[in-house]
């Protein structure tokens, strides 16, 4: 009789070995890393330059900001949900099929529409 192992071990193994390289990155730039310290290292921004109360502009962010954002969540959005479909596809069938195609229809809307309104030209 074969034993089967739990499928939560790899996982647990892995988070094992990113803790232990996270830990092991600091301890060993605490020892070998350069400890020149001085009044404009310690101060907030490295540059020396004193931080301002508020943002600049009276404290209004670019519409143009968000804009970015929004596209970077749409894109991400959509990887998240393809991933998994190309992962699966052949037991899909044609109904994985047709379901896809109908989000990738849905999510272009918004993408023609940020192109026609130039939120691609850096």
């Amino acid at each position: 009789m074969t034993e089967h192992m739990n499928p939560y071990v790899p996982i647990l193994v892995m988070i094992g070995v990113a803790t232990a390289l996270a830990v092991a990155g600091v301890v060993v730039s605490r020892f070998i890393g350069p400890h020149r310290y001085n009044k404009a290292k310690l101060s907030p921004y490295e540059s020396g330059m004193e931080a301002t109360p508020g943002a600049a502009g009276g404290g209004r962010v670019p519409i143009r900001y968000y804009l970015i954002a929004m596209t970077f969540i749409v894109f991400d959005i959509e990887i998240v949900f393809l991933y998994p479909w190309a992962i699966a596809y052949e037991r899909l069938s044609l109904f994985g099929l047709v379901a896809i195609l109908s989000f990738l229809a849905l999510i272009t809307v918004p993408f023609v529409y940020e192109w026609r309104r130039g939120g691609f030209d850096w």
